[in-house]
């Protein structure tokens, strides 16, 4: 067992309708996103020095703050168990204009996705060794086995979910925003579980 992550949208309706689930199993290979992306992405919360996925970002020369923002939306489970331990009206009044200002921030953020993932697929397509481009691991044990998930960039390691490497996940995340942009997509956020 093991922490997921899961690309959300806004009209959960359109996107993940019975077609969707008709066609399962392409459908899950094709969009899902590893395990090892789910740690990727917290790593800057979790680890001493520059987290990988931040080294990345600057091997492609891009901004990788879009991916990192998809996280402070909030789904309706964690707004949940806020509200349930706050103290007062107040309290929970502010709950939820924190997270409504966190959702307003994210709105229409499907293309600015769309523009940043495309780039990381374009430029670390020419990078020749990622891993060995990378800081060395300062923590104690490498949990996201470096030498493997940053290898092959351009061959799809894995088969869609279980052993993707990170050229497989960025390209199973592109293939999810479009398919999710055909629908009407106009916002896309994370769900970890």
């Amino acid at each position: 067992m093991g922490l997921d992550i899961h690309i959300h949208v806004d009209n959960p309706v359109d996107v993940f309708d019975a077609t969707y689930y008709d066609q399962d199993d392409n459908n899950f290979k094709r969009h899902s996103l590893s395990r090892t992306f789910c740690d990727l992405m917290s790593r800057r919360d979790l680890i001493e020095g520059e987290p990988e996925l931040d080294q990345i970002a600057r091997m492609a020369g891009t901004d990788i703050s879009p991916l990192y923002d998809m996280n402070n939306y909030g789904d309706e489970s964690e707004i949940q168990f806020l509200l349930e331990y706050a103290k007062s009206d107040i309290e929970r009044e502010e709950i939820l204009q924190k997270v409504e200002a966190r959702r307003s921030a994210l709105r229409g953020n499907i293309d600015k996705v769309s523009v940043l993932i495309t780039q990381l697929i374009e430029k670390l397509s020419t990078v020749a060794d990622i891993p060995a481009l990378l800081l060395p691991d300062v923590n104690e044990e490498d949990i996201l086995n470096r030498n493997f998930y940053f290898s092959d960039f351009n061959t799809d390691l894995g088969d869609g979910y279980i052993d993707n490497n990170l050229g497989h996940d960025l390209r199973n995340f592109k293939r999810f925003l479009e398919y999710a942009k055909e629908r009407g997509t106009k916002t896309v956020y994370f769900v970890y579980g």
